[in-house]
């Protein structure tokens, strides 16, 4: 286990980041860091640990001979002045992924990747583990009920990963899963995402080709049978097809708004819904088995499973109208979300918000990627903040190309805070539901406001 060593992280404010230098620093090693931007919640949790820097901006003085590990981050560029200090000291230079790696060479490490779904089965896995008392490490990319940190190192025996297909650092432009040399993993599917990374579809895919081959000879990596893509992918992979093995959705019912499982003449209610998390689950169980877990140790802890934070999460909930957010912001997960909430509630219309927030979702030349993604909800509206258009320069997109590229001529747009929250406050919500999703924050909505005044 890691311990007194002298650690400095390079853009330590970013979600993983900032985790991982708590994580660290819990084992008693001496972690700075620096960072030329802070957002809650990592300054909150860097200030509660004694990890916020007195001031933003870098700092190369805080790089020196005696540390044994710089940690890069993503946000950090080529010419940082901590990373040529670094470079020119000849220290050794981790981004996180290889850090990870390095930390867990002697465990047995689980890998979740695919274009969605990830943090969810990561979750799915990591609860049923605590619940059956196994000791275990973890990297996932969202706060978890019952799990301090999203990081933990330890002397456990088995690290459980979500994988992302994001490049490295500033310096390795390779996907971050390529570096955690699973022993079993699963992909969830392939939905062409990270357009500013990955250009073209057939650029993506190779990445999750790179990582298929990479499942070692004692290994298995699981896959979803109903994605075309990724079973094209199996096929022409270049391992033996017997350590590639398919799952698909469990059986389900759902009865009064709760979905119920059905496995081996056994019902289980469960507490999230929707076909992907149906998926999700089967994908979890296949992974835990690996690692010795029973289908009925399974089964009987999934139950109590509430779900990731930001996926299809419960926010407020009155006597016939539910507020739900997720982070759903790509084609496919905008799909399966909406999807999932509609199926769930037969008989409550839906009225579905969804903020373009990423690179590839406000660029026009991808924006098509979401036709026909958005046709399930009675009501589909975007929010754009045009800031973040800006700032990424880009051009902004109006209700008319949004209407043409979604295949939906009834798309309402929203470019300001104040407006969408006007429009929400004014509907009638008896029986029907609200789902917000978004990988940013709506510029500011105030969705408490929202959820009380709806559901009270």
């Amino acid at each position: 286990m890691l311990k007194n060593k002298k650690v400095h992280f390079i853009a330590i404010g970013g979600s993983v980041m900032h985790n991982l230098a708590i994580c660290l620093k819990l084992l008693d090693n001496q972690v700075t860091g620096s960072d030329d931007m802070f957002f809650d919640p990592s300054k909150t949790n860097l200030q509660k640990h004694g990890l916020l820097p007195e001031k933003e901006g870098w700092n190369a003085d805080k790089v020196h001979s005696g540390l044994d590990y710089v940690i890069l981050g993503m946000h950090a560029k080529k010419d940082n002045p901590e990373l040529l200090k670094a470079r020119a000291l000849g220290l050794k230079i981790y981004s996180f992924p290889e850090f990870i790696h390095e930390a867990s060479k002697a465990k047995t490490r689980v890998v979740v990747a695919g274009s969605h779904g990830k943090t969810s089965i990561t979750s799915m896995v990591l609860h049923v583990l605590q619940k059956t008392g196994r000791a275990f490490d973890y990297l996932v990319g969202a706060q978890l009920e019952g799990f301090e940190t999203m990081v933990k190192l330890s002397d456990a025996p088995v690290m459980v990963i979500e994988g992302d297909e994001y490049t490295t650092s500033p310096l390795d432009l390779t996907p971050k899963f390529l570096h955690y040399k699973h022993h079993y993993a699963c992909i969830t599917g392939i939905a062409w995402d990270h357009y500013n990374v990955f250009p073209t579809l057939d650029i993506y895919e190779h990445q999750f080709a790179q990582f298929i081959d990479l499942t070692p000879p004692e290994g298995k990596l699981f896959y979803a049978a109903s994605d075309p893509r990724l079973v094209s992918l199996i096929d022409r992979a270049e391992i033996p097809q017997e350590r590639l093995l398919a799952y698909d959705a469990l059986p389900a019912t759902v009865r009064n708004n709760k979905t119920f499982v059905e496995w081996e003449g056994h019902e289980y209610g469960l507490q999230v819904f929707g076909q992907h998390n149906l998926q999700n689950l089967n994908a979890a169980r296949c992974l835990l088995n690996e690692l010795g877990v029973s289908d009925e140790q399974f089964f009987t802890h999934i139950q109590s499973f509430k779900g990731a934070s930001k996926r299809l999460e419960l926010i407020g909930e009155g006597q016939n109208c539910s507020i739900y957010k997720d982070f759903a912001h790509a084609p496919s997960k905008l799909k399966a979300t909406s999807e999932a909430v509609t199926r769930q509630f037969t008989k409550r219309q839906l009225t579905a918000c969804l903020e373009l927030h990423t690179f590839s979702s406000l660029n026009k030349a991808f924006i098509y990627q979401y036709k026909d993604c958005y046709n399930l909800p009675h009501e589909a509206l975007i929010f754009i903040n045009p800031k973040a258009v800006e700032a990424k320069k880009l051009e902004m997109i109006t209700e008319a190309e949004l209407r043409e590229a979604f295949n939906r001529p009834d798309i309402r747009l929203f470019t300001e805070a104040p407006k969408l929250e006007e429009y929400l406050l004014n509907q009638n919500w008896n029986n029907r539901n609200l789902l917000l999703m978004s990988s940013g924050n709506f510029g500011g909505l105030d969705i408490e406001t929202i959820k009380n005044r709806i559901t009270g």
